[in-house]
């Protein structure tokens, strides 16, 4: 369960049974929310910002919300720089998870690995299109639309 909505540190702590949990075991800041804003940097950030971003210090270890496959593994230097995209079937419906700006040489899966829930699955970095260590968060529900991670984590995570 998350405490706060906005910009600051969320203090949720995952049940480690929960078949849904938060990419880190505990309340973390949150240095970036979903929706318009203004581009923070100059080197490919968007004004639509389609996730959360989490900011717990570099290095810090990622896990997966939920069991999934790994869709992509990228290592980049542009965008969404070092990132995982992970595919889950939640309800019986497809949710897809991205994990954006990890640390070089920090992923721990490859395109077509399974995961489980909780499981490590890379570090928070800095790479891309990015303004500070962090790691950017975004849920997408059955059709593609992104929606609000922090909401859909307060709602789902159990």
């Amino acid at each position: 369960m998350l405490a706060q909505t906005s910009k600051g540190a969320g203090a949720f702590t995952n049940d480690i049974n929960g078949t849904i949990q938060w990419p880190f075991a505990s309340g973390v800041p949150i240095s970036g929310v979903f929706g318009h804003r203004i581009a923070p940097c100059s080197n490919g950030c968007s004004s639509d910002h389609k996730g959360v971003d989490f900011a717990p210090g570099m290095g810090a270890p990622i896990q997966a919300i939920a069991d999934g496959v790994v869709r992509e593994a990228v290592n980049s230097d542009t965008g969404l720089g070092v990132h995982l995209v992970i595919d889950h079937v939640i309800d019986g419906q497809l949710v897809t998870s991205v994990y954006g700006h990890m640390l070089p040489g920090s992923l721990r899966v490859k395109a077509g690995d399974p995961v489980k829930v909780g499981t490590q699955i890379g570090q928070v970095g800095n790479t891309g299109a990015s303004t500070g260590p962090h790691l950017h968060l975004e849920i997408h529900v059955a059709d593609g639309t992104p929606v609000d991670p922090f909401a859909w984590l307060q709602e789902h995570a159990n």
